[in-house]
């Protein structure tokens, strides 16, 4: 009965009951709707690949090669909703992976203004395919204090105010060691010393 089923033509042509079954076992086998990923690479732009730590703001550029098992063979896969997690505990960037021909996705970011340690996480799940996730952990270093910027334009104000104080106590100080008084001060005459006798 199953077999009638299987091979029943509507009309005239066949059924969809084969294409299900045939499409279920191949699934089923991973004969086809298997990814696999290869080839996780994350660098600064324009840099050779690495595992060291970022610094913070950095652009950062990630790729992956994902490949999916068509009809017994690997196939570089076609999908335009992968996404990219940069997560420390939770994603703080979320970004899609753009494809090229070659099964190969990447995309560039900016790292967050907040250090600690992260993940690259692609985590794919899709019906009709298998699960496909992969992991991989980074650091995030704030900037040496050989880094940063000579002066902050935003600090003006207190670069102003440092030097305000520091002309302000050397004007005191001048003053205060240098200033005498004009006019002097008479010696009174000692009433005192002429006793006045007694009647």
């Amino acid at each position: 009965r199953s077999k009638q089923w299987y091979q029943r033509r509507v009309a005239i042509t066949a059924g969809g009951n084969r294409d299900f079954v045939s499409n279920v076992l191949s699934w089923s086998f991973r004969l086809s709707g298997n990814l696999r990923y290869s080839g996780v690479k994350h660098n600064k732009v324009g840099e050779a690949p690495q595992d060291e730590a970022y610094r913070i703001t950095d652009d950062v550029e990630y790729s992956i090669t994902i490949e999916e098992a068509l009809n017994g063979k690997w196939v570089p896969f076609k999908a335009n909703d992968v996404q990219l997690e940069f997560v420390r505990i939770d994603p703080f960037v979320r970004a899609t992976l753009k494809p090229d021909t070659s099964g190969n996705f990447r995309v560039q970011f900016k790292v967050p203004d907040v250090y600690g340690v992260y993940q690259f996480k692609v985590d794919y799940d899709r019906v009709g395919y298998t699960h496909l996730y992969s992991s991989s952990q980074v650091s995030v270093r704030p900037f040496l204090h050989t880094e940063y910027e000579r002066f902050i334009a935003s600090a003006y104000p207190y670069y102003a105010s440092a030097f305000s104080m520091m002309g302000g106590l050397i004007v005191f100080s001048f003053v205060y060691l240098y200033h005498k008084d004009s006019t002097k001060k008479e010696k009174s005459t000692d009433c005192d010393s002429a006793l006045i006798p007694l009647l």
